[in-house]
């Protein structure tokens, strides 16, 4: 919902919905500034349940419970882009909701993103839509392999795709997407993995942070920094390319877009988030403002926040397989007086699963990288015998 409108201030309630760990920075960045928070979300006790004012528990289909939680707040956004359509339909009939639910409706779509994006004469990655064996077939033979081949329905971490590496792939992997839509996308040969968080308000007026540099392990984003060691003309282009995405796409709020830089020099756009996004936490101790709070400042009609980095940062994901030998040496990592934790109130660990991040500081990017590392491997290394 764009255009001019008063803005939401201090002591407004607003409305998230889901309840993950974006849900919970945002909402401790939000309760900071004076806000109060209300979390929807179908499991009790989730990550941003525990910070918030208010956690109404129930399924996004529930028309019922979706207007009750709409009547109690100001504004609505939400921390992941899986939320159902009618979740957003039904809250926009009595509350603004920031990005609209026409956002949400391309990017937790694959194929309509890469259609949008194509459209608009944003750099992608060349696709075809497939809902056959035939059309897959045919889609090699066009783009050749390897190939990467997806659900359209929106997946994260790595989920919902497979490679292509030869011809005698095809009829093994359809068998697995049982028909279902999918995207074939060429192979790329691409030198970095960047991100763009960007933000736009009511009025228009968009901010762009600092471009991230991120690498991943086993399809889950790794590690994190910042600036990403790329020529500043490049920096340039993928700053203006995720605002210019922004403005086309009418966003009110957050917009993650994921690039890659090719190994010929070419930008190209992997994916859209309408929300923060992982590769963003470093913002919170290293930014003058953090993709929370400039969250925070887009959906209720704020200026927008410096994205003024202090110093070169670091960021590395602490997944669950990091409690495999049991608790984690918190305060061996926390011996560098230069190293954040944050944690998410997330009581089981399992393999994969994002529990919380450490963030690093340094005069220069390697520094960082180097320091956050050090810390991570610090928390899994075997206790001296005695201590």
């Amino acid at each position: 919902m764009g255009g001019t409108a008063s803005p939401i201030l201090p002591g407004a309630t607003l409305g998230v919905l889901g309840g993950g760990q974006l849900g919970r920075m945002f909402a401790l960045a939000a309760r900071a500034r004076g806000y109060r928070i209300h979390i929807f979300s179908p499991e009790y006790d989730a990550p941003a349940g525990q910070v918030a004012d208010l956690e109404i528990v129930g399924e996004y289909e529930d028309v019922h419970h979706m207007r009750e939680f709409a009547r109690g707040v100001s504004v609505v956004t939400y921390e992941f882009e899986n939320v159902p359509s009618l979740a957003a339909e039904t809250t926009a009939q009595l509350v603004p909701v920031r990005p609209g639910g026409h956002v949400l409706h391309v990017a937790q779509h694959r194929l309509r993103e890469k259609t949008f994006l194509r459209d608009h004469g944003f750099p992608v990655t060349p696709f075809r839509r497939v809902t056959s064996l035939d059309e897959l077939r045919a889609a090699a033979d066009a783009l050749g392999l390897p190939a990467v081949l997806k659900t359209a329905g929106f997946g994260y971490d790595g989920k919902g795709q497979v490679k292509l590496s030869r011809a005698a792939d095809l009829a093994p992997v359809w068998e697995r997407f049982a028909g279902a839509e999918a995207v074939f996308e060429a192979f790329v040969q691409f030198e970095k993995e960047l991100s763009v968080i960007a933000s736009r308000g009511v009025n228009g007026e968009c901010a762009a942070f600092p471009v991230f540099e991120n690498a991943h392990a086993n399809h889950i984003l790794d590690l994190t920094f910042a600036p990403a060691a790329i020529a500043p003309k490049v920096a340039g282009e993928a700053r203006a390319l995720a605002i210019g995405i922004l403005e086309q796409l009418d966003v009110t709020g957050l917009l993650t877009v994921e690039m890659f830089l090719t190994t010929d020099g070419r930008l190209l756009v992997n994916e859209l988030a309408p929300r923060p996004h992982n590769s963003g936490h470093l913002t919170i101790d290293a930014c003058v403002t953090s993709q929370f709070e400039q969250q925070l400042r887009a959906i209720c009609g704020l200026p927008p926040g410096s994205t003024e980095l202090h110093r070169p940062a670091a960021m590395a994901n602490l997944l669950g397989d990091l409690w495999s030998g049991g608790e984690p040496r918190w305060t061996a990592a926390l011996g560098d007086p230069l190293v954040k934790l944050h944690l998410y109130g997330k009581a089981q660990p399992r393999r994969g699963r994002k529990m919380g991040h450490l963030t690093a500081t340094g005069a220069t990017v390697e520094e960082a990288v180097a320091r956050v590392t050090r810390a991570r491997q610090l928390l899994c290394e075997p206790r001296l015998p005695g201590l």
